[in-house]
């Protein structure tokens, strides 16, 4: 509702830039982007199904990492190009569903990639259990409590934010509907909005990324104690690829949600936005997977695979 207690019906979302020139180059990059994503991920969770040898904890996650990358990049990346092309409106329901979607897949790619990390301490610390540890039930439960948690925390901020009364208009200067967006649009009292939130945070976020770092930090302590210079080396940067993407993640993600509603300018969120939604669904695949031997063989099997049907439906087989 806005400040006068009629309803908002929809919104107008005035995306990135009003230079048509811009829009058009942001429009092509983004596109190109987008597409990659979610080829790379499609590929990735492929690889992970068809392929024995990456039936493991470690391409588990990895699949569902990929999946959730999928949905976080699809639910903010296509509104974001038909913006670019045109100021779009939205209507209320909708704002209300991406909004969730955000929420929810955000939250739990935080929780999920702690998970991960923890799935690489047992692994390199613990190579003689790390088969009990990692058990098939265990990881399952844990990929279903990040789900819960991420779940439960959607639906809270999602409900406590939308009930805020709006300031007499309905136009969001951001690229998709984001809690923290209309806090600064709000007209009433947003302390209680702005803890949970920021209670949230702590929980998917502050937390899970502490845990990492502290695991990352623990597998560097045994990694020193290799003897094999290459086999240091080799290690040490796949821990730095990974702690690139989680840092990047992370940290935009804390400064966007911890950060008071009051600090900031709306151009400056869109830039954290854009950090946080459409460059780890990119890399994640490419610096967590699409290097690996195990990997690259299992889509060389594919692709052998698909060239060989195409082959034979072509000779008329």
């Amino acid at each position: 509702m806005d400040k006068n207690g009629s309803a908002v019906t929809e919104f107008l979302l005035l995306g990135l830039s009003e230079d048509p020139h811009v829009n058009m180059a942001l429009f092509v990059l983004f596109l190109l982007t987008f597409l990659l994503t979610m080829l790379s991920n499609a590929a990735l969770v492929t690889a992970c199904v068809i392929e024995p040898r990456l039936n493991t904890p470690m391409y588990f996650f990895l699949g569902n990492l990929s999946v959730l990358d999928m949905c976080f990049s699809s639910v903010s990346v296509p509104y974001l190009l038909a913006q670019l092309l045109s100021h779009r409106k939205i209507c209320f329901s909708a704002c209300a569903a991406q909004m969730f979607a955000c929420l929810l897949f955000g939250c739990a790619e935080c929780i999920l990639l702690a998970i991960m990390a923890y799935d690489r301490y047992a692994a390199i610390l613990f190579p003689l259990h790390y088969r009990i540890i990692m058990s098939r039930s265990r990881c399952v439960t844990m990929l279903l409590s990040c789900w819960a948690v991420s779940l439960i925390i959607g639906i809270v901020v999602m409900v406590l934010t939308l009930r805020l009364p709006l300031c007499g208009h309905n136009v969001i200067n951001h690229f998709f509907c984001e809690a923290t967006i209309f806090l600064k649009m709000a007209c009433g009292d947003t302390f209680v909005t702005e803890m949970v939130i920021f209670s949230g945070s702590i929980v998917v976020m502050l937390i899970p990324s502490a845990f990492t770092l502290v695991s990352y930090m623990r597998i560097s302590a045994a990694i020193m104690r290799i003897r094999s210079s290459e086999g240091r080396h080799k290690a040490f940067s796949t821990c730095a690829s990974h702690l690139i993407v989680v840092i990047l993640f992370y940290g935009t993600a804390i400064f966007m949600y911890m950060k008071p509603s009051s600090a900031g300018s709306a151009n400056q969120d869109k830039i954290i936005a854009l950090f946080y939604s459409v460059t780890p669904p990119l890399l994640n695949p490419v610096i967590y997977s699409l290097r690996n031997k195990d990997v690259k063989r299992a889509l060389l099997k594919l692709s052998t695979r698909n060239r060989a049907q195409h082959f034979q439906k072509s000779e008329g087989w």
